[in-house]
């Protein structure tokens, strides 16, 4: 039995392995042709985008040149608004770069349409859509005025339109010190017959993101609608064409994963969210828009009347303090889901406000995740003193087990009820020893999952060679750790980190009672070769936490050996 528990591990493993490299790789490599075989129609109805076709795309800054604007301006944004359409499709997140040099550029979100690689079209778009076609209302083509041309935290900018059939479009664009907009939107109708109006609201992307198929986290379309978490990848929105649902206030938008940029109406508003892949003309599908719009109930402007309406944009970095902090301001339901916490969101979410909060106090998320070990290593504790007395206790019984497995070799049954009789009367259980690895699974996957999606993780240093924590640890033993240089394949990249960290779980495992089957205790010295290859493609901030963890580890086991060697020659 044991030794098919072992062959059946040495089995999974090599499937997992040869699945990456027969299946997995050659679907992501295939991934950009399905897109450009697939017919794809264009969605019905509203027709709001107008993209470029793909061999008129310009340069960024070419774009940016075609329309005027209104120049934004605060502590982390950078960008403008475009007078054609008010478009929000212009925007820089100042206080991140595209590499860890000071000097590189700033990340950028937002690009107007007809933007090339490798910034294209990505913008919000708020406006109103009529029930009669001959009431005019404002499009993406519409020319608004401001009344201002710097957007700040400190002054907002009105824009206004007249239809020339008596209804008037003012809106007030704000902006506060992060990354919330608030768009306020008055319609005046001076015309002699009421209109009915619906407020829109879009978040567009052209193209497929470079990331696709390459990241653990949901990139894409979501949104919180009634109450619940809704996510549509790229591939199923392009599968799918659209998804429609409806809702009572929420929020939905388009997101990376540091990135976000989502629209919050008005939370007591009845509306209908759409999804959506649209090829809209573009030669090349992968060139589409995604979509993420919605539509308000319709509201009348009696003649002679006023309506106003307040929504929100959020353009910025997903930092959970941010996102908690909006959601109570403007009572966003469920807004740090925007962050991809896994299914283990229990663990997670407190896990990355303890390492924010540990962060804070020693002034590094590096000492952070040490500081965050060791105390994870003291609530442990009692859990780890119970497995490592069991495991003690189930050595000292390994002889009387032995008797027992031989004598009854022909009676499984009795066997099994004889070795139950013997674990209550001496009052250990063979599973206790295992305790510690169980509650360490949804821990490490939780732990992975901060790590992953903590932004505060990104390009963020530790000491010697790792330069970004997110980042897979970049030494290869295969070539010295960088004096050879030869560019290897990822199957054969084992940095210096993951064979520490392969080391003290050896070094651990020696230190620990063995198990009392010598079948068993091969399985599980074969594990630290198995976890060595598994976390080399791992973040290197996870597996510094887990060879610092194994370190704690050994300091423990040393103690309670001590401790009961104390024990043992006083009595």
């Amino acid at each position: 039995m044991n030794n098919n528990i072992f062959l059946a591990i040495i089995i999974s493993f090599g499937i997992l392995i040869g699945f990456q490299y027969v299946y997995v790789k050659p679907h992501q490599a295939a991934l950009h042709s399905q897109y450009l075989a697939q017919q794809l129609a264009t969605t019905p109805g509203k027709e709001v985008l107008s993209p470029d076709a793909p061999q008129n795309l310009r340069d960024r800054e070419l774009a940016l040149k075609d329309s005027p604007r209104v120049t934004i301006e605060t502590p982390e944004l950078a960008g403008s608004i475009n007078l054609k359409g008010a478009r929000l499709d212009d925007l820089s997140l100042t206080t991140y770069r595209e590499t860890q040099d000071k000097a590189s550029p700033a990340i950028i979100l937002l690009s107007p349409s007809g933007s090339a690689q490798p910034h294209t079209s990505y913008f919000a778009e708020f406006n109103w859509l009529a029930d009669q076609a001959s009431v005019a209302v404002p499009t993406a083509e519409t020319p608004w005025k401001a009344d201002s041309q710097k957007l700040t935290p400190d002054h907002s900018v009105r824009l206004t339109w007249n239809n020339g059939q008596g209804l008037t479009f003012d809106r007030t664009i704000a902006v506060d010190a992060q990354a919330m907009f608030t768009i306020t939107d008055r319609v005046s109708n001076t015309g002699a017959a009421p209109v009915t109006l619906y407020p829109f609201g879009t978040v567009a992307r052209q193209g497929i993101p470079a990331t696709l198929g390459r990241s653990v986290v949901h990139e894409g379309a979501l949104g919180v609608l009634g109450g619940t978490l809704e996510e549509f990848k790229y591939k199923k929105l392009v599968d799918d064409k659209k998804k429609v649902l409806d809702s009572t206030g929420g929020w939905l938008g388009i997101t990376d994963k540091y990135w976000l940029v989502a629209m919050i109406p008005p939370q007591d508003e009845k509306l209908t969210a759409e999804f959506a892949y649209n090829r809209a003309g573009a030669s090349d599908p992968s060139m589409g828009f995604f979509q993420s719009d919605f539509r308000g109930n319709a509201v009348t402007v009696e003649a002679g009347g006023t309506i106003e309406r307040v929504s929100h944009l959020f353009a910025g970095a997903k930092r959970v303090k941010l996102l908690d902090r909006y959601a109570e301001q403007y009572n966003i339901p469920h807004f740090d889901r925007a962050i991809d916490f896994g299914l283990y969101y229990f663990l997670t979410r407190p896990f990355l406000y303890l390492l924010a909060s540990l962060e804070h106090a020693v002034g590094s998320i590096g000492l952070a995740i040490l500081l965050f070990t060791v105390l994870l290593k003291l609530v442990t504790l009692p859990l780890s003193l119970k497995s490592y007395h069991s495991m003690s206790r189930m050595k000292a019984i390994q002889p009387e087990t032995k008797r027992i497995q031989e004598r009854f070799a022909d009676d499984k049954v009795r066997q099994s009820q004889e070795m139950m009789d013997l674990y209550k009367r001496e009052k250990v259980s063979p599973l206790s020893g295992c305790l510690p690895t169980l509650i360490q699974i949804p821990i490490f996957f939780a732990l992975y999952k901060v790590l992953y999606v903590n932004i505060e993780m990104r390009q963020a240093p530790f000491y010697g060679w790792i330069h970004d924590m997110s980042a897979a640890d970049p030494t290869s033993v295969l070539t010295l750790f960088g004096l050879i240089p030869v560019d290897l394949p990822m199957a054969l990249h084992i940095g210096a980190w993951p064979i520490l960290m392969g080391l003290s779980m050896f070094l651990q495992q020696k230190m620990s009672p063995q198990p009392a089957d010598k079948s068993q205790a091969k399985m599980f010295m074969f594990m630290p070769l198995i976890f060595t290859y598994m976390l080399v493609r791992m973040p290197a901030g996870l597996v510094i936490y887990w060879t610092w963890s194994n370190l704690l580890g050994i300091a423990q086991q040393w103690f309670i050996m001590s401790r009961d060697a104390k024990k043992k020659a006083a009595a």
